[in-house]
């Protein structure tokens, strides 16, 4: 594997300067999210489609993301992040265009194309600079891009940006140049530095190949244990992503004090990001994070739906920030480590997690948005966040998996 080759420094200079690939990703990702209230009321959208809009992107992944991982593991991560983030780039440019739902729709699928490069080029590319045992660190990094990506787009995009620029179209349009931009500075350090050169071994496209990948992924059983926890933990993220501000504004509160309240949940992300890995690492008890941040979540929708206008609310969305947080990194970090799978299979594991995960993605915001139709409540939906975090309990207690 390329993880000797080279210093460490540079290594965690790589995957920083890596990790801006999923600050723009979720910056432009969110912003549909971030301006949905306006967007409904321009493009007179009803919660059914503004609920498949949140749900687009991870509907791509659902019949794209296998074999997306597949080209990873093969193509490499440098090129292979690179070619993302110009896709979802100029889709952001399109979306900034869309004159209804069918546009709006059809640019933010291309935008998922793109998007599941990111997600599986970054654990690819830890994955080839680092060994098994110390992923954990490195994959909070980009995580962290994330976070940062989304926050920005709910405290600043939204709020301040989107006034000064004129609303949400120039901002689709000036944040999918920005990215870009980046693609291009991206794809200059991938050639001079040679990412893709540091695999051990670059795996054919030949049928035979990607037949025997997938047998060993597919029936694989601890990975499979983290498919359903990956499930569960797309189906929290994005619904909650989704709807949030949304659902605050429904229950009075200004559009930017939902703004920031959003960005409370994912500061609350970031310090599980950042916090639980590494404890789980420390004391070899990845099952246990698991299950301690599930019911960490759990506990935080509840508080959001009994909290009304009250201080529960802040406090349960800081607790299911931190418990979906926790979950991230460590679905992520496992399959590396699992044996059979190591750094070759990276990209196709981390495929197959999302592939069926991001059901539970898509589902999350688009049922959300449902069963507001059928109601005239966001009760529901949270209420089904809730039974998935318990999921993440369950299917932990199962995982026999300990960090070797």
């Amino acid at each position: 594997m390329g993880h000797g080759t080279g210093s460490h420094r540079q290594a965690y200079a790589l995957v920083v300067l890596a990790a801006g690939s999923y600050t723009c990703l979720m910056f432009v990702w969110f912003s549909l999210p971030a301006f949905l209230s306006t967007i409904i009321a321009e493009l007179d959208l009803s919660s059914t489609q503004a609920g498949v809009l949140a749900g687009a992107v991870p509907l791509t992944y659902i019949p794209l993301a296998l074999f997306s991982g597949l080209a990873v593991d093969r193509v490499g991560p440098g090129r292979s992040l690179a070619v993302g983030v110009l896709i979802y780039g100029v889709a952001q440019i399109v979306r900034s265009t869309a004159g209804g739902f069918p546009s709006l729709l059809a640019a933010t699928l291309f935008l998922g194309i793109g998007a599941t490069a990111i997600t599986f080029g970054l654990p690819k590319l830890v994955g080839v600079l680092f060994p098994p045992e110390a992923t954990g660190r490195p994959s909070a990094i980009y995580l962290i891009g994330a976070s940062a990506g989304s926050a920005l787009v709910f405290a600043v995009g939204r709020p301040v940006l989107g006034p000064w620029l004129g609303g949400w179209r120039p901002l689709f349009f000036w944040s999918g140049v920005v990215a870009v931009g980046y693609g291009l500075c991206w794809l200059l350090v991938t050639w001079r530095v040679d990412i893709d050169g540091r695999m051990a071994a670059t795996d054919s496209f030949s049928l035979e190949s990607v037949v025997d990948d997938l047998r060993l992924v597919l029936s694989h059983r601890e990975l499979r244990l983290v498919v359903v926890i990956g499930t569960m933990y797309l189906l929290l993220h994005h619904g909650l992503q989704g709807w949030l501000p949304t659902v605050l504004e429904s229950r009075g509160f200004s559009a930017a004090v939902a703004g920031q309240a959003t960005s409370l949940l994912i500061g609350a992300y970031v310090v599980g990001v950042l916090v639980v890995p590494t404890l789980a690492d420390r004391f070899t008890a990845r099952r246990l994070a698991l299950m301690s941040c599930g019911s960490i979540a759990f506990l935080g929708v509840v508080g959001m739906i009994m909290g009304g206008k009250g201080g529960a609310v802040a406090v349960g969305i800081i607790f299911a920030g931190f418990g979906i947080g926790g979950v991230s990194p460590l679905v992520r970090a496992i399959p590396p480590a699992l044996e059979g799978i190591g750094a070759r299979l990276t990209g196709t594991a981390v495929g197959f997690i999302f592939a069926v995960g991001e059901i539970g993605g898509f589902f999350g915001p688009m049922l959300i948005g449902v069963f507001h139709d059928v109601t005239g409540s966001f009760v529901p939906g949270l209420v089904m966040l809730s039974a998935g975090a318990l999921v993440v309990v369950l299917a932990g207690a199962m995982l026999r998996y300990e960090r070797r």
